[in-house]
């Protein structure tokens, strides 16, 4: 009895265990070494491209401006991103909910990290409770968590039916409930370097 009662624990064990792993299963988008898996869209394209490669990191330059996004939609999902400016804080931003018909600038939400709006939530979607064909949601925290330029920021944003929540380094910025469950995530270049790494899902 006692060698049953042993195995019976020993099952459940494993089972919690497998069922821990499966909450903590990620699904990497940036491998850091290239940029398979993603697509990039910018005004003009250079000799120079706007979004590279280097120690790890998804790199954009600033110019021209555009933006980098998955190849693949995406509905409720949770994402994390690391973020830093490269040379002080000019303008950039994360998308979700990116619709099709690739074009500066694209239909979605994208979380402002720009000093004098950052937190904002600007889309081109419809926002409940935001006016507007345009919608531009402020921020929701008094203080700006952002870490000095050079730091890495860690960037939290949670997708469930369409209810969209942000949190820089563990703090809420903003959240809205949109129109739109489901598109593409992507990663903004508007005249500033900045670097993106750490990027998955969960």
């Amino acid at each position: 009895m006692k060698i049953i009662i042993r195995f019976t624990k020993c099952l459940a064990v494993v089972a919690t265990s497998f069922a821990l792993f499966a909450c903590d299963k990620k699904e990497v988008l940036f491998n850091g070494q290239d940029l398979t898996g993603w697509v990039c869209v910018v005004q003009e394209p250079q000799d120079e491209p706007t979004f590279s490669v280097k120690d790890g990191a998804l790199c954009a330059s600033g110019q021209p401006f555009g933006y980098i996004r998955t190849e693949k939609k995406y509905g409720d999902c949770t994402l994390h991103v690391s973020w830093r400016w490269v040379s002080g804080r000019v303008d950039s931003g994360i998308f979700v909910f990116l619709q099709d018909e690739d074009k500066v600038w694209p239909t979605g939400i994208q979380l402002q990290l720009r000093e004098s709006d950052f937190g904002f939530l600007f889309s081109g979607l419809k926002l409940e409770g935001v006016e507007g064909p345009f919608c531009r949601k402020e921020s929701l925290c008094e203080e700006d968590p952002e870490l000095s330029d050079g730091q890495w920021n860690e960037t939290v944003i949670v997708c469930k039916g369409g209810h969209v929540t942000a949190m820089v380094n563990g703090v809420l910025v903003n959240e809205a409930q949109c129109e739109t469950s489901e598109g593409y995530i992507g990663f903004q270049s508007e005249g500033g370097a900045i670097e993106f790494r750490d990027i998955y899902l969960k």
